[in-house]
């Protein structure tokens, strides 16, 4: 089936050699996509102090320009959430590259705040039409095993937002780093189409109406099973705490940093913004300590406000050292506590509304990324960097752990 064909969710009229990919090469394919994505999303973070100088921003139109982002990446999860369950998910996948082929240009080409939001929001439309496909993918190629399914969907998504900085930093380097980075990421994202294309993609789950095909593209509002209900808000107020400290470390915090410890070089700045991410997606890849869940999660939540907290210390303290063992705490509590939330929902999430059910999941968590990230861009303008995120901290480590109080007690009423 061609890509066309599955776009316009009508069979193939001719069925053509295609590569019929084994199972790993498309569990391979499906992460390599979606954390590439993130990738690109996150490759200016680093940058963000030179864009300010450039374009003579505020931190209120950084964090502003941050958010545009997360917004349309929301709003393409609810329109869009649903999509590859009628046109398959390579077509999806297919879509989400071209659009953040796109967004790359117009972001690295910008010379205006607004064409800095237009390419952040070309980002957003992209990982939000790839988020539901890439999970429900890797939940059709592992059906008897939906824990590796989540594990990889989220180390695809931690790891490519923390290699984002990373790269970038490194790509900097080069001469124009404004430009230059998003162009060569933007070569090797649009490569990804020729595997994309070659791939014998498999019928979607959800086939449309011949008579009226487009209908089931409209948006939806999702329902949620009653069993799976309280483990979806679970997961849901997790990740909003999470994407909070994300939004807050790609966003702010090289300059926060570089008022700490100085002119470090972009790398450096890159790595330390990546940092909370990076040990998030290492935590996924260890076996959990616990056969408990709700002990998981709680003590993950645990070690997440913990880390939070130290954060303003550091400042005040002026210790590099203190902010990364802080960073790394974060992100270890945090991996640990949404993979166990995750996974629950996850697995008691029926198949046919995987890839919707997920991408609400993410429409709460992303929102993390924006709202309190904007209000921290405000509050910073207002107050100076280190008031604002002294009060940032407490505010995200007291909700940790009243989140925590509700998992413990949610998990001990379930008992028998």
């Amino acid at each position: 089936m061609s890509v066309i064909s599955e776009l316009r969710m009508r069979p193939a009229p001719v069925q053509s050699q295609r590569w019929n990919a084994s199972t790993r090469t498309r569990l391979a394919l499906a992460v390599v996509v979606m954390a590439t994505l993130l990738v690109g999303a996150n490759l200016a973070t680093p940058l963000y102090p030179l864009i300010r100088a450039n374009l003579r921003l505020s931190a209120f139109d950084t964090t502003a320009a941050f958010a545009a982002y997360v917004l349309v990446l929301v709003a393409g999860l609810l329109l869009v959430g649903h999509w590859s369950d009628h046109i398959g998910r390579r077509a999806a996948l297919v879509l989400a590259v071209l659009t953040g082929v796109l967004g790359a240009a117009v972001f690295g080409s910008a010379t205006t705040l607004p064409m800095l939001v237009l390419g952040r929001c070309l980002q957003g439309a992209a990982v939000a039409c790839a988020t539901g496909a890439s999970s429900a993918a890797l939940r059709d190629l592992l059906p008897h095993r939906p824990e590796w399914a989540s594990r990889f969907t989220l180390v695809a998504s931690a790891g490519g937002v923390a290699a984002g900085p990373m790269i970038g930093g490194l790509l900097s380097l080069l001469p124009e780093p404004t430009r230059l980075p998003f162009g060569i990421y933007a070569l090797f994202l649009g490569s990804l189409l020729i595997p994309l294309v070659l791939l014998e993609a498999r019928p979607p789950i959800k086939a449309a109406l011949p008579e009226r095909p487009l209908s089931a593209l409209k948006p939806r509002l999702p329902v949620v099973s009653r069993t799976a209900r309280s483990a979806f808000w679970s997961a849901a107020c997790v990740g909003f705490l999470s994407f909070a400290v994300f939004g807050f470390s790609l966003s702010l915090m090289p300059t926060y940093l570089a008022g700490i410890a100085g002119d470090l070089g972009r790398p450096s700045l890159g790595v330390v913004a990546g940092l909370v991410l990076a040990a998030s997606a290492a935590s996924q890849l260890f076996r959990q300590g616990t056969s408990d869940a709700a002990k998981a999660g709680v003590l993950g939540l645990l070690v997440m406000a913990a880390g939070v907290a130290l954060i303003p210390i550091a400042g005040s303290l002026a210790s590099v050292p203190l902010l990364i063992s802080a960073m790394v705490l974060a992100g270890v509590g945090q991996g640990v506590a949404f993979r166990t939330v995750f996974n629950a929902v996850a697995q008691q999430v029926e198949g046919s509304q995987h890839a919707q059910i997920i991408s609400t999941v993410y429409v709460i968590t992303y929102l993390g990324s924006a709202v309190p990230v904007l209000g921290l861009g405000l509050a910073a303008d207002a107050m100076g960097l280190s008031g604002a995120v002294a009060f940032f901290a407490v505010g995200v480590a007291a909700a940790c752990l009243c989140v925590a109080v509700f998992l413990w007690s949610g998990a001990r009423r379930s008992r028998p």
